[in-house]
This record gives C-alpha cells, sequence and structure tokens, in this order.
C-alpha cells in the first residue's frame, strides 16, 4: 500500500475568549510545526461571514504563513473562484510567487464559502457560475502564461508556473478536473458521500496537461489524535459542537472540549452528523491505525489533508505530530 502525502487545511478557527490575532499567531505556530514535521502543504480555506472562521482572505493569509517558514508549500485550499475576478486572482498569485518562488499552489473551488445572503453581497451570480467556473480557470491559466502581446496581462502572474488545483464536494468538480488536467482535491472532512465516485471518475477519464501527465488525488479528513482515547473523546467534543453549530446556523466560534456535553440532537440531524463526519478519524494511534489504513487502501489518495479541529493549540500540535509518526511508520 502506497503511503500518501500529508498535508494541512487550516480553517483559520476563531476561537472561543480568544482574539483574531490569537487566531493568526496560532496559525503561524501551527505552520512552522508542520513545516519541521516534513509536511508537504498548508492550505487555507477562504470563508466568509463566519463567526468561527477567520480565513476570508486567503492570499493575505498565504503571505503572511508562507513569509514565516522556508520550504514547505502555501496555498489556497482553496479560493472561491466565482467570487473574484480571473484576473485578480491572477495577480495575487502571480505576487505570491515572486516573493516566495516555488511554494504557491491555487486551488480554486465554485461554491461561495458561505450562505446565500452573503454570495449575494459577494456579486454572485448564481445563473452563471456552473458555466463560467471552467471558463474562468482557463483565463487564470491564460494569464499565467506568458502571452505578451495580449491587451490584458497579469503582472505579476504572467510567466508563474504556480500548480492549479480543482476543489470539490461532488462528482460534478470531478469532471471537470479530469477534463482540464488537473490535481483533483475533494472536501471529504464535510461532505464525504460522493467521495470515491468521484475520484474513480476523475482516473477513468483524466486527461494529461502541460500541468499533470497522471492523476492525482487529495482527500481532506478529519484527525483528532493524542496519547490516550479519553483525551482524544474529550478534545472531539469541540468538533461536534462546531458542526452542530453549522448544521443548525448557530454562528459562534469554536468552543472548548466540555465533558459535560451532551448532544441534543433529533434523529435528523443525528443522521446528517453521521454523514458529514463519515471520514473523521478520532483516537489514538494505535486505534486510528487501521481506520486509516483501510481508509488509504479503499480510495488510494495520493495526498491526504488533515483537518484538526482541536481546541488547545498543545493538543493541536501533538494530534498532527502523532499522525506523521502513524504515516512514516506505514
Amino acid at each position: 500500500m502506497k503511503t500518501p502525502r500529508l498535508s494541512i487545511l487550516d480553517l483559520a478557527p476563531v476561537l472561543k475568549g480568544k482574539s483574531l490575532q490569537d487566531t493568526f499567531e496560532n496559525s503561524v505556530t501551527l505552520i512552522r510545526k508542520a513545516e519541521e514535521l516534513g509536511f508537504m502543504r498548508y492550505w487555507l480555506a477562504e470563508h466568509h461571514n463566519m463567526a468561527s472562521i477567520a480565513s476570508s482572505a486567503p492570499p493575505i493569509l498565504i503571505g503572511y504563513l508562507a513569509g514565516k517558514t522556508n520550504r514547505i508549500r502555501v496555498g489556497s485550499g482553496g479560493v472561491m473562484l466565482p467570487n473574484h475576478s480571473s484576473l485578480v486572482v491572477a495577480e495575487q498569485f502571480g505576487t505570491l510567487d515572486a516573493l516566495y518562488p516555488g511554494r504557491i499552489d491555487l486551488g480554486v473551488g465554485r461554491a461561495p464559502g458561505t450562505d446565500s445572503v452573503t454570495a449575494q453581497a459577494l456579486g454572485r451570480n448564481p445563473y452563471t457560475i456552473n458555466e463560467g467556473f471552467p471558463q474562468q480557470i482557463r483565463e487564470v491559466q491564460r494569464l499565467f502564461s506568458k502571452n505578451p502581446s495580449s491587451p490584458v496581462r497579469a503582472i505579476p502572474g504572467e510567466g508563474s508556473e504556480i500548480p492549479v488545483y480543482i476543489l470539490g464536494s461532488s462528482t460534478d468538480s470531478a469532471y471537470l478536473a479530469a477534463e482540464l488536467g488537473l490535481p483533483y482535491a475533494f472536501a471529504g472532512h464535510f461532505a464525504p458521500a460522493q467521495l470515491k465516485e468521484a475520484f474513480r471518475i476523475y482516473r477513468e477519464r483524466f486527461t494529461p496537461s502541460a500541468q499533470l501527465q497522471q492523476p492525482y488525488t487529495l482527500a481532506a479528513v478529519n484527525t483528532v489524535l493524542a496519547d490516550t482515547d479519553e483525551e482524544a473523546q474529550l478534545l472531539a467534543t469541540t468538533i461536534y459542537q462546531a458542526f452542530t453549530n453549522i448544521l443548525r446556523d448557530t454562528r459562534q466560534p469554536f468552543g472548548p472540549p466540555d465533558a459535560n456535553w451532551q448532544p441534543d440532537w433529533t434523529p435528523q440531524e443525528k443522521a446528517h452528523l453521521s454523514y458529514m463526519l463519515a471520514l473523521t478519524f478520532i483516537g489514538t494511534p494505535d486505534q486510528v491505525k487501521p481506520q486509516l489504513d483501510a481508509f488509504i487502501e479503499d480510495y488510494q489518495p495520493d495526498e491526504l489533508i488533515a483537518v484538526s479541529h482541536i481546541y488547545s493549540l498543545e493538543a493541536k500540535l501533538r494530534s498532527y505530530e502523532l499522525l506523521a509518526e502513524l504515516l512514516k511508520a506505514e
């Protein structure tokens, strides 16, 4: 069994009782730890109007975190492309690539990263997104290419070799990533149901491109590892609270673990949360290893992107350390 590469998706979580500055400094500590542990890349996801997530401006955070590290790749997982003009995205990431050459990734998605009201405030037109998203990706690629005769050029950006990744949570994105010959990242950390089918479609239909000759898949999953099962289960109450808040549209920062927290889910909520958290690995390394091995064997991801909704920074760092040790031991 091939051991996948290991990366991190950071949502820049806002914690109860902590400031936004605390959030960003925690991200600095985490990315430095990730670089020390040999993680391949560190991505930030675009979200808006969420009291629990501070990553509304990924390019700014990417530049900030890349400047605090030396080797690890830093990128977007992703930029919600229809929220922006293709030219601005190309210029922003071209600037980042000029500052940190060979270390910047551009992952793009078509979802708004927010609710419908906020999506309108972002200026999105829901009737043109599905049709326009593939075209926008091609526009960004063209702007990254060398085209000095074009009337519109991305400077910085033109001539950059910034890899583009397609993000998705359904099979629709698999067809597009395969057609364009781009690496494909799936949001298994909150929408895992179609992951296997999406990977199958992508691999079967993949067409080589200038960027990529063979299919390349990335799977995002939730991980909460600790030295004891009791600690891991306690830490996991934060993710259960967070996803319950998402389901009920209760906007509040991430709460600390609570040994006395008892879910009051309706049967419908319980079923929905079970679906959303199906790819969540909680426990000690010995407990998680067979589950993770089975997942890797079944889905064959080239890269695993770990998401850890853990309140304590110290516990989060330990969780990623245990995860890195577990995969290196394969």
